[in-house]
C-alpha cells in the first residue's frame, strides 16, 4: 500500500520579500560562507541562528584533508550557540550554500547530518526552528520545523 507524505514549506519570493531580522540573517551567512575553509570541495557554505535574546551567531563550513573530519556550517553554528548559550532557544536558521567562485545559484538545504543535529536542538527546546535555505541571488525557500525536511525522523523518543 502507498501512502502520500506531505511536506510544507514556503517559497519566499525574494529578499526584499523578507523583514528587518530575515535580512540580517540572511546578510550574516552570506557574509560568513565567504571565510568556510573549503580547500577541497570549493564549495562554501554560511550559516546564520536567530537566538530568542536576540543574538546572532553565524559560522562556516570546515573541511579537512582527512575525510570525514570537516564539520558542515549549520553543526559548525549549532554546537558553538548551544554551548555558550544552552539555555536560549534557537529561534531561526538560515543557510547558504555555494561553488566558491559562483554568482549564481540554487537554494541549499541542509544536510542529512545537519538536519538530525538540528532535530536534536528542537526536541531540547520543545519548539521548531525556522530554516531558511537560500541562493545567493536571494531564491528562498523556508520550513518552520526541521520535521519538515526530516518527516522520518529518529529522535530519543526510539532510545
Amino acid at each position: 500500500m502507498e501512502k502520500e507524505l506531505k511536506i510544507t514549506f514556503e517559497s519566499i519570493e525574494n529578499y526584499n520579500s523578507l523583514d528587518a531580522i530575515e535580512k540580517k540573517l540572511f546578510d550574516a551567512a552570506q557574509k560568513i560562507r565567504e571565510k568556510a575553509y573549503a580547500p577541497y570541495s570549493n564549495f562554501q557554505v554560511g550559516c546564520a541562528i536567530l537566538l530568542e535574546n536576540g543574538e546572532i551567531i553565524s559560522g562556516s563550513n570546515q573541511e579537512n584533508a582527512a575525510y570525514p573530519s570537516g564539520l558542515c556550517a549549520e553543526r559548525t553554528t549549532i554546537f558553538w550557540a548551544a554551548a555558550n548559550f544552552p539555555d536560549v532557544k534557537m529561534k531561526k536558521l538560515f543557510v547558504i550554500g555555494a561553488p566558491k567562485d559562483a554568482v549564481s545559484s540554487v537554494p541549499i538545504p541542509p544536510c542529512g547530518g545537519c538536519r538530525q543535529s538540528i532535530l536534536e536542538y528542537e526536541a531540547k527546546q520543545k519548539e521548531g526552528i525556522e530554516i531558511y535555505f537560500a541562493s545567493l541571488d536571494g531564491e528562498i525557500y523556508k520550513t518552520k520545523t526541521i520535521r519538515d525536511l526530516l518527516p522520518f525522523s529518529f529522535d530519543s523518543s526510539y532510545l
